[in-house]
Formats: structure tokens, sequence, C-alpha cells
């Protein structure tokens, strides 16, 4: 079971996931991120903190939302649990292991995210 919130903090639009990333919920999210550039925000953070597993079908989504965003001169930002970013959380530990972590800037939380001045985490 998968849940999506949108929140907006200018020029940020927020999306809070919740539950399992995968082959049957990704196309939710997907299309969520679409919605958001459809409509003319360039800049989403996902909110993954809340998400509990995710599979290939979860990576893919994305790698692809981060591709739309940056053909549209947009930015992608993800939120992992800040102790999980160190230690490994699912989502974290499965971007790792693909090989795809250093293609996202991650953040612990909606601020540090939605803030310019801070630095994203370590990959």
């Amino acid at each position: 079971m998968l849940r999506v919130e949108q929140t907006e903090q200018t020029p940020w639009t927020i999306l809070h996931i919740t539950g399992e990333l995968d082959l049957v919920s990704s196309p939710e999210v997907r299309r969520h991120v679409h919605d958001a550039v459809a409509t003319g925000r360039r800049d989403v953070v996902l909110d993954l903190s809340e998400v509990v597993f995710c599979d290939s079908s979860g990576v893919g989504v994305l790698i692809a939302s981060r591709r739309l965003l940056h053909s549209c001169r947009g930015r992608l930002r993800l939120i992992l649990p800040a102790r999980g970013a160190v230690e490994g959380s699912h989502v974290n530990r499965v971007l790792a292991a693909l090989g795809v972590r250093r293609l996202f800037e991650v953040y612990e939380d909606v601020d540090a995210a939605t803030d310019d001045e801070t630095r994203p985490l370590s990959a």
C-alpha cells in the first residue's frame, strides 16, 4: 500500500511518500511527479522517509523523475531519514547497492531539502 501526499513550500513541491515503492505503486509516484511538472512546478522534493520497501521499479521511477526534472531545468531532492542516510535506510541501501545513490541530492528532512543554503548529505 502506498500513499502520496503533496504539499507546497514555494518554489518546492513536496511529495510525502508512505509505504512500499514497487512495481505496483511506482506508477502513482511517476504520475504525481509528471502532474507537478505539467502544472509548471520544476522543483520537487520526494520525501522517502516513510518508505519501508523499494524495489528496482521504485528506483526506476526515481531515476526517471531525476531525468525529467533535469530536462526541464528543474531540481529533484530526496529525503531519507537522518539516521538512515548514515546507517542505511532501506531506500538508501537499495540506491547504494545499485550504484545510483550518488545521482541524487539527499537531505535529512523537508527543512533541509527546501533550504538552498543546506548542503546535501554525502553519498
